[in-house]
């Protein structure tokens, strides 16, 4: 019997917030002893064929991926969809759902750095203009970079905490689609959805149960069990909560940055015992 894999299913490259190519990421992986790797971009499959090229190249099996920003109940949410098909035409209902969460994002971006030009008295809107030039899918953490290497943050704890928080003078709400539309749009083109890191939303036990509930009722498959630099009750917790609901268990380590050595390509805890893996399914 051959040795399972080490799967890392949620991993981000420069075309969203990481900032490694998708070529130097699949290199990384290689080099870290990843078998099986997922790129997960948020809001876009730009660098999927480059990265599948250099997963070949290094040997690595290679998932078509992208992590798809939801909303229920009024807060945020990350579905990972596995298994994204090759060649979608822009005019796919997929590609076009994307194209609309991006396009709130530059919004979003957009309000933000009017938000801290007034309110902060930094040139929030030029900051603004350069993320969104700079970005195809614009984050908060694209502009916390910026906010640093402007010099109006020490670090990027500081520019999430001085300029971007719930309290802080550009906090935007963010607007997505629901959580039923976009498991119905990865749904109809034939994607495995995974919610992404359950442990980290700010929601009671019975609400997570609830969420969880509707992710299984609207057709998700699996969740993330084990991520990068989770605590060991979170883990035993979310494995409890997949074996309850049936889901499939999911493990991944949110891969952005080398120099954050908590989520490295590959770096987490092994799954408990007793769960199927959505590696399986591929």
């Amino acid at each position: 019997m051959s040795a399972p894999d080490l799967a890392d299913l949620h991993m981000h490259s420069c075309h969203s917030d990481g900032v490694l190519t998708p070529a130097a990421l699949m290199e990384l992986v290689a080099a870290r002893g990843v078998t099986l790797a997922a790129l997960t971009d948020h809001d876009t499959t730009a660098g999927l064929d480059d990265a599948a090229t250099a997963a070949a190249t290094h040997g690595v099996r290679f998932l078509r991926g992208v992590e798809v920003s939801a909303g229920w109940n009024g807060q945020s949410i990350h579905v990972i969809g596995l298994g994204v098909p090759p060649a979608l035409a822009a005019s796919h209902p997929f590609e076009t759902h994307l194209a609309g969460i991006r396009a709130r994002r530059v919004a979003r971006l957009r309000e933000i750095g009017e938000r801290l030009q007034r309110k902060a008295r930094i040139p929030g809107v030029t900051l603004a203009d350069e993320v969104c030039a700079a970005s195809a899918v614009p984050t908060r953490m694209h502009l916390a970079r910026a906010l640093v290497a402007a010099g109006h943050a020490r670090d990027i704890g500081a520019a999430f905490d001085d300029f971007l928080s719930r309290r802080a003078p550009g906090h935007v709400p963010e607007s997505w689609d629901d959580l039923a539309t976009t498991l119905a749009v990865l749904r109809e083109a034939g994607i495995t959805a995974v919610l992404a890191h359950p442990h980290r939303y700010k929601l009671s036990s019975g609400a997570l149960r609830r969420l969880l509930g509707e992710f299984r009722d609207g057709g998700g498959a699996a969740i993330e069990v084990c991520i990068g630099g989770m605590a060991r009750h979170d883990l035993d917790r979310l494995a409890t909560l997949a074996r309850h609901f049936g889901f499939a268990a999911s493990t991944g380590s949110d891969f952005h940055d080398p120099a954050t050595p908590w989520n490295l390509p590959g770096r987490f805890d092994k799954l408990p015992a007793g769960l199927e893996t959505v590696a399986a399914r591929f």
